[in-house]
This record gives structure tokens, sequence and C-alpha cells, in this order.
């Protein structure tokens, strides 16, 4: 296979995902994020979802939250490395992390028009599961370090989480995020960039009209360091991620995912692990691979893997986090998905 070709591959790609994922998706993610850190109290962060937070509190908002947040493997990682960098536990940030893009109600909605609603049902049940199996492994791995001497709990200011204003603008940038995908999911994509566009406007005027300039200066400060660290690492993981699905055979895919076997799975869990799905593209593809023979087990790991990580995200976690949160991450999630396909595929399903 000529050189030439997987370069094509890779800058198609990356020409793709540009097209379609940076104005919608990565803009308003990257305003979203130094929204968190410039605006939301840190000490009321801490107190509500801080690692000193009650798990039975935290995780469960975490993962509610996440549900209601359609975004992909990548443009996850800028709100939940805002919400990390606002104050918020390692698991809590992780469990945004795995939720959002692995089980959110676009997706599920999606997912269940085509292939039904016991494999929805699994999904919400499996991505649960493994949220919170996910935020324990790497709150107990990555435990803050406390003072010694008596912890005093902090906090939360008597003005609340976040001033009525900013919490205004918060609300615009999320419409600005959601909107897009929630109202346009079929058709063009102008008709997404259309109302991605008037949210835009309406937020830009908005923060003009009702916060003074150092609070918006602070804002933009604050994502502009977002996109410096994680952009660039992105537009390279899907470079790779094109000229990996060029090399890979698909027939060779669709003889090694049939059955439930622990092999089947695992073998799915690694393709949707190393491939970038946008949010909801996973289940037309899942399901073009089960009408040719693809077992439920798989399917289901699929399901959540290919949205829920890939390489660009694996790349940008590592930056964001730190290699050794990702080191932790990753493999946790690839081993829970391929023991979660192969008992939902064998025994539920």
């Amino acid at each position: 296979m000529a050189i030439e070709e997987l370069l094509f591959a890779g800058l198609r790609a990356l020409r793709d995902y540009i097209a379609t994922h940076v104005l919608t998706c990565l803009v308003p993610a990257f305003l979203l994020a130094g929204a968190m850190v410039a605006f939301i109290d840190r000490e009321a962060i801490i107190a509500y979802l801080g690692e000193r937070a009650s798990k039975l509190r935290s995780f469960p908002i975490a993962a509610v939250a996440s549900f209601f947040l359609a975004a992909c493997s990548c443009t996850v990682i800028p709100v939940a490395s805002g919400l990390f960098y606002s104050g918020a536990g390692i698991g809590v940030a992780f469990i945004v992390l795995w939720v959002a893009p692995a089980t959110n109600v676009l997706a599920l909605i999606y997912t269940g028009n085509i292939l039904g609603i016991n494999i929805v049902l699994a999904r919400v049940v499996a991505s649960l599961l493994m949220a919170t199996i996910v935020g324990l492994v790497m709150s107990a791995v990555f435990v803050a370090r406390k003072a010694p001497g008596v912890v005093r709990e902090p906090e939360v200011k008597r003005g609340g989480i976040i001033a009525r204003r900013e919490l205004g603008l918060m609300l615009l940038i999320l419409a600005a995020l959601l909107l897009p995908n929630f109202l346009v999911q079929r058709g063009s994509y102008g008709w997404r960039v259309l109302v991605w566009a008037i949210a835009t406007l309406a937020m830009v005027a908005y923060a003009w009209r009702a916060l003074p300039k150092s609070r918006i200066a602070e804002w933009l400060r604050e994502s502009w360091w977002f996109v410096r660290i994680i952009f660039p690492l992105l537009l390279l993981g899907v470079f790779i991620v094109g000229i990996i699905g060029h090399l890979l055979p698909e027939p060779w895919v669709r003889t090694w995912l049939g059955g439930n076997s622990v092999r089947a799975s695992f073998l799915a869990t690694m393709i949707g692990a190393i491939s970038y799905f946008a949010t909801m593209t996973e289940a037309p593809f899942v399901d073009t691979l089960m009408k040719s023979g693809m077992g439920e087990g798989p399917a289901l790991t699929l399901l959540l893997t290919g949205p829920g990580i890939s390489l660009p995200n694996w790349i940008a976690i590592a930056r964001v986090f730190g290699i050794r949160k990702a080191l932790v991450y990753v493999p946790t999630i690839i081993v829970l998905g391929t023991l979660t396909g192969w008992f939902l595929g064998n025994f539920i399903l």
C-alpha cells in the first residue's frame, strides 16, 4: 500500500473532522470549559463534587448530568477537564469523560430507533456500572493527599455556586453545544451550523451586555488555554485514526466479531478504543456489522467504547490529565468493556 494512500486517508479524516465538528462541537465545548474555570465558585465545586465529597452523592450527580451532554469522546475532554480544574474530584471528572459520549440521551434515542429497546437498556446499565467502577478506580489510584491535622470542609459562599448573569451565559453556551445535535438529527450539516450560529450570536450579545469586559477577558483567556493544550492533539489523533481505518480490512472485522466470546468482545473493544465515532454514528455502524453476523455482546461493547473513547481521546487525556491517569483509565475501560460485552451477550441479551 502506497504511503500516499495512507497520507490521503489521514488527511480525509482530518478534513471531515474539521468540517463537521470544530464549529458546532469543539468551539462551544472550549468556551464552556473556560466558563467553568472562570465563573464557577471553586469552593462550591469542591464541596459538592470534590475528592472529600460523598461518593454516594457526587458520582450519581456526575453520571445523571452527563446523560444530557451530547458530546463525542473529543468534545467532552474540555468539559471534563474544565470541571476537574474547577475543583471536582478525579473520579467525578472521569465519570463525565465516560458517560457523556458513551450514553447520552440523544445517542440512546437514536440507538433505540435502529437497534431496539433491549440494546438501549443494556447500554444504560452497562454504562452506569462501568462509570461507577471507573470513578472508584480513579479515585482510589489517584487519591488526593490530605494535609495532616484537622481538615475543614470547604464552605459554599452565600452567593451560591455561580452568579446569575454568568449562569445565564453558561446556559447559552450549552445551547450552542447541544441544540445543533438535538434539533437537527437529519439532513444537511448546514442546518446544524445555522442553529449553532444563532445560539452563538445570542451568547455573544448576552455576554457583551451582561458581563464586565474584565470577566469576558478572563473567560476567553481560560478557554484559550484549553484550545492550546487540547486542539492540536485532537487533530493529530484524528489523522492517525484515518490511517488506521484505511488499513483495517472490513472482512476481517466481520469474521472475528461473530458470537459472544471474550475474544470477540475484546476485539470490538479495541476497534472502538482506537477508532473515532461522532456521537450517534456508532449505531448505524454497529447495525451494519450485526447484519453481517456480529454478536450482540461485541455490538454492545462497540456501542460503548466506539463513542466513549478513541485514539485522539487517549492522547488528549494524557496531555490534560497526565500520562499516568491515561494509563489507568484506558486499560480500565478496555477490561470493563470486554467483560461487560461478554457477560451481557451470553447471559442477558
